[in-house]
């Protein structure tokens, strides 16, 4: 067996049954990937309040549009900053090792959370600065949280349940979703309530009160609470057995480290270990001719994968609730005061969160370690295809009044089958099959990838989805290619995806050090 080279501490952890120390893990890893989604995904909910406090028009027929440009910002800076601190939180976790790195994420979240809640300025123009100054930094501590708490539990995990457990991790995500949408819904409710105004077409200066300018700022200020409620238990974890033994080289210090988390004796290999690194050739870096042979398809593979997949993803859920307009599944927004329109915004998304968002991503950590991972990302991205193509090549009808509830239902199946599928797989994969030296920074590579398909559509589909006709685009927006073409070009890329799924192994039940080769290069060393 691959697994005979390996160290005591490393066959324990791959062999051990689910303990209490496996779920505590998932919900120290996973509550900051609830906040991630939150922060991330919450600034769709108050892009349109924030165009009608900053950038109402006197005498338009329509209420007021945050600029091309600073929507653009708005929307995409965090995404910038998330690709940013993917790359270098990815090496740093590398180098440093996981722990040591993992409480500063955080607390960058803390801070910048609070902080773009709490943008200032006396200009329209300073105020977005400010927004998107903190909303940078924010995401650059959200990048920094895919390639630690993947890498992290993956090397915490057995190899039986490995793929539920990192997939458990990124489920958070749902919740920080719908968190952000329920949440959003009673902030706006209390506050309609309290402050009543007119719809935009009765009174356009009225519609807007000036308490509108607290919600936005609370709903995002929020997204601090999660992450400080965690921030103790990450500082007690003990760093990685993984790390400690096959980068740090402490095989004692890891079997130590593990006895105490497992509760359990486990035999100290130092010397074994020091044999092994002696004789072995077990060195190659990232950048080496080694690397690219033994995993340079596979490095291929999750970057190219989890690129499509964020590109369909993030523009979809950026942006649904310029689709939602389209269909006529929100009001009109001159028939809203903007505390209702936010309402409305968050009651659309919550509802496709709760039925479709949530479900998926639960559906792939019950079946991911029974069907494994190769065949749930092909399923997602094939049904994806399906899915958008039998929305845009009807376009029209799906528009009439009568069918906007299966447009709805069409739409929400294909946030089901991104979450049971690559936007799970996407994430686990790139934790289990590169060297342990090498696992955080290939993982950041690769979900930094994923980030810039991210910007392509986030930045892409908010032009491409503009109305053919000039008259008809936003306020600001050249001409577009409307929303049934940019559906098409979404189903294009989900095609690819399923192509380029070919070039990812299968991970399933496999140690982490017999998919990433180390295992056999201790047993060659030996021999």
């Amino acid at each position: 067996m691959a697994s005979e080279g390996n160290l005591h501490v490393l066959n324990a952890l791959d062999g051990a049954k689910t303990q209490w120390y496996h779920f505590t893990a998932i919900v120290i890893a996973g509550m900051g990937f609830l906040t991630d989604a939150y922060d991330l995904f919450c600034i769709s909910l108050v892009t349109k309040m924030l165009g009608r406090i900053y950038y109402h028009q006197p005498g338009s027929p329509k209420p007021g549009n945050l600029p091309p440009n600073v929507s653009a910002a708005v929307n995409g800076v965090a995404l910038v900053g998330t690709l940013s601190g993917q790359l270098f939180f990815g090496w740093l976790g590398d180098k440093l090792g996981r722990k040591k790195v993992y409480g500063i994420t955080l607390m960058l979240m803390c801070i910048c959370s609070i902080g773009s809640g709490l943008s200032f300025g006396s200009s329209p123009k300073s105020v977005m600065a400010t927004l998107c100054f903190f909303r940078f930094w924010l995401g650059f501590g959200i990048g920094g949280d895919y390639p630690l708490s993947a890498t992290i539990m993956s090397e915490y995990s057995n190899k039986k349940t490995r793929g539920a457990f990192i997939a458990a991790v990124f489920a958070m995500q749902g919740f920080g979703i719908l968190g952000g949408g329920v949440f959003a819904i009673i902030v706006s409710s209390l506050f309609d309530a309290h402050y009543k105004a007119p719809p935009y077409e009765v009174d356009p200066v009225g519609s807007t009160v000036p308490e509108a300018d607290y919600v936005w700022r609370i709903i995002l200020m929020v997204g601090a609470v999660p992450a400080i409620l965690t921030y103790y238990w990450r500082m007690k974890m003990p760093e990685t057995a993984r790390y400690t033994a096959l980068v740090a080289k402490n095989a004692n210090q890891a079997a130590m480290d593990m006895s105490k988390v497992m509760q359990m004796e486990i035999k100290a290999d130092q010397p074994k270990l020091d044999r092994v690194v002696s004789k072995t050739g077990n060195t190659f870096g990232l950048f080496s001719k080694d690397f690219l042979k033994r995993h340079g398809l596979h490095l291929l593979g999750t970057t190219s994968t989890w690129f499509l997949l964020d590109i369909a993803y993030y523009s979809q859920n950026l942006f649904q609730k310029d689709i939602f307009s389209a269909i006529g599944w929100i009001p009109a927004a001159k028939k809203m005061n903007a505390i209702h329109e936010v309402y409305r915004i968050a009651r659309a998304q919550t509802l496709i969160a709760l039925c479709s968002t949530v479900p998926g991503y639960w559906f792939t950590v019950f079946l991911i370690d029974r069907i494994g991972r190769f065949k749930i990302q092909l399923i997602g991205f094939s049904m994806m295809t399906i899915f958008m193509f039998a929305l845009a090549i009807p376009y029209h009808h799906w528009t009439l009044p009568q069918n906007n509830i299966w447009f709805v239902v069409i739409y929400s199946l294909t946030f089901f089958f991104a979450n049971f599928g690559p936007n799970a797989t996407t994430f686990v994969v790139p934790a289990e099959i590169f060297p342990a030296r090498l696992r955080s920074t290939c993982h950041g590579i690769s979900a930094a990838s994923g980030k810039l398909g991210a910007i392509v559509g986030a930045f892409g589909f908010l032009y491409l989805a503009q109305s053919k006709d000039p008259a008809k685009a936003d306020a600001g927006y050249p001409a577009g290619i409307g929303v049934k073409n940019s559906l098409i070009v979404l189903g294009v890329i989900n095609l690819l995806g399923t192509i380029c799924t070919f070039l990812v192994p299968e991970s399933n039940g496999k140690s982490l050090e017999e998919m990433s080769g180390e295992n056999e290069e201790e047993t060659i060393s030996q021999v």
